[in-house]
């Protein structure tokens, strides 16, 4: 029989008029022509509406532009979270660039190493960075046209770098600036370095499609209704922002920047601006809660606020309740665009009882709307482990919300997406009704005496203890043994324990093969997003 003729093949072809790019680029552009006059961002004083957010990244665009800053080029930023920074975001990929947000913790040699890795064309640096990136340009072979930018709000005394000032540099873009559309959705729009532990790090590749889904993800995630007020306590430079820069705009919401993450300036900001959503690591939660009392304040609503890394300790979760927040668990990669993977709570759940309802919480849940397919397999076989809740796999992603891939780095590109699915490096279970847990980073394991021993399990139970506010659990070197579990205890304000309280602590808790051998009090070192340096502790557990 001869095959039918499928219509829907035929003169139903892509045009300008029913297929255009997908971009992020886009939700200003209608924020600003449908609500001109709303506050985009606040900082300090300064407040600056939809309309002239939207002209100055035109500015920004066209007067990169100018420089002849066009497609697959990079522009680098030093920035803290201030309006500059926001405006990057748009401004940029206006012009068809890259947009690369570094990381204000990094020290000289890897600032450099970005720079050239990169090709940077532009620098837009913040005094208050000065003395390291004065360094970095230095070591770095790629030199870049710099900008400097004076804090008007909070000034700052650093040299200036270069030739022009931020302000300046607008001033001579045009603010009806015709910006391009990316000419394919998969055209990169940014660039972030992994915070390698060791070695240098990798720089994961961010397309217009990616970004604009996953903006939208979050504002289906939150539950973001129109003109929200987000604080913004999680880096910017950090997946650009989980990708909460571009967010804001699909529903016009408000910006209050926050150059410092100070307990008083926190509180303060949610009081003032009526904030309705935040994002940040544990380390955030910690701060509001042992904030002094002269500084808290009563909130008039609930605040959502976002976390991820380590699942929140019950008791931490109560006190936050108490203070006025609700908290929703998150997890993901640079990789997958910051959040990718939500802990999606059911109502039938407040009904559990308190180990019940903190086992549901310990669970990093399951795919963010945005993203396609989310699993823990077996790596060798690439088989789906069964869905049980004991057996570890390594869990993978894949969707439009992943990674282009890494840049210059063909090889790691290739390993991360073997299969046909992204490898997350971390190591969980998943449960019978779908919901992922993680048990490890594979190179967090502990093996001691030939039996698997999950870091973030004996660490749940560390943060039982009631004097202990922080804890991280790596592998100790161990003649006999192999390796033992070795944790590092950071107590709350006031509080006082021993090593051996510790470890008795942790013996009613796990199994007797699980207990720390040793117990280290110190204050864990961390980096600028929170997560703890686990690559310092290790070095520590051996110098022991």
């Amino acid at each position: 029989m001869a095959a039918e003729t499928n219509w829907y093949e035929i003169d139903l072809d892509k045009n300008p008029a029913n297929f255009q790019p997908l971009t992020p680029l886009s939700f200003l552009e209608r924020s600003a022509k449908v609500f001109p006059d709303r506050i985009a961002i606040i900082h300090g004083k300064a407040r600056t509406s939809y309309a002239e957010l939207y002209a100055r990244s035109r500015r920004l665009a066209s007067a990169l532009a100018a420089r002849g800053i066009g497609k697959g080029d990079t522009v680098s930023v030093m920035l803290s979270n201030t309006p500059p920074m926001l405006e990057a975001h748009y401004g940029v990929p206006m012009c068809g660039a890259v947009l690369n947000t570094l990381n204000t913790r990094l020290d000289a040699p890897i600032i450099a190493f970005s720079l050239d890795h990169a090709e940077t064309r532009v620098l837009i640096t913040d005094r208050e960075y000065s003395k390291v990136v004065a360094e970095a340009l230095a070591l770095a072979t790629h030199k870049p046209i710099v900008i400097d930018y004076d804090d008007l709000e909070f000034p700052q005394t650093g040299a200036r770098l270069g030739a022009i000032d931020y302000e300046d540099f607008l001033a001579g873009g045009d603010p009806d600036y015709d910006w391009q559309m990316p000419a394919d959705e998969w055209d990169a729009i940014s660039l972030n370095y992994t915070s390698g532990t060791t070695g240098n790090p990798k720089g994961v590749v961010y397309h217009h499609r990616g970004a604009a889904l996953l903006a939208q993800g979050n504002v289906i995630t939150a539950s973001m209704r129109k003109h929200p007020v987000y604080l913004w306590t999680l880096p910017m430079f950090h997946c650009n922002g989980w990708c909460f820069t571009w967010s804001l705009s699909v529903v016009a919401g408000t910006h209050v920047c926050l150059r410092w993450v100070r307990a008083g300036a926190i509180w303060e900001a949610l009081a003032e601006h009526g904030v309705t959503h935040l994002c940040g690591a544990p380390i955030v939660m910690s701060t509001l809660l042992n904030a002094p009392a002269a500084e808290k304040r009563t909130l008039s609503n609930t605040v959502e606020f976002f976390t991820a890394a380590a699942p929140p300790p019950e008791a931490v979760l109560a006190a936050m309740a108490e203070a006025g927040f609700n908290v929703t668990h998150l997890y993901g990669l640079t990789e997958t665009y910051g959040p990718a993977v939500v802990n999606d709570w059911k109502s039938e759940w407040d009904a559990l009882d308190g180990a019940a309802k903190a086992g549901k919480k310990a669970r990093q849940g399951v795919r963010y709307a945005a993203l396609e397919a989310l699993t823990v397999m077996d790596p060798e076989t690439m088989t789906p482990v069964p869905a049980d809740g004991q057996t570890m796999g390594e869990v993978m992603f894949r969707g439009n919300v992943v990674m282009k891939g890494y840049l210059r780095n063909k090889k790691a590109s290739d390993d991360a997406f073997a299969g046909g699915w992204f490898h997350s490096g971390d190591l969980g279970v998943i449960h019978p009704d779908g919901y992922i847990q993680l048990k490890d980073r594979s190179k967090d394991i502990i093996i001691s005496g030939g039996e698997n021993i999950s870091s973030i399990e004996v660490e749940d139970a560390l943060y039982k203890h009631p004097a202990v506010q922080a804890a991280a659990v790596v592998a100790r070197p161990d003649e006999k043994w192999g390796e033992t579990p070795c944790a590092f205890v950071e107590l709350k304000p006031n509080a006082e324990t021993t090593a051996d309280d510790i470890m008795q602590w942790c013996r009613q808790h796990l199994a007797a093969f699980k207990c720390p051998r040793t117990v280290v009090f110190t204050e864990l070192p961390k980096t600028s997003t929170g997560k703890v340096q686990k690559f310092r502790l290790r070095e520590m557990a051996k110098a022991l």
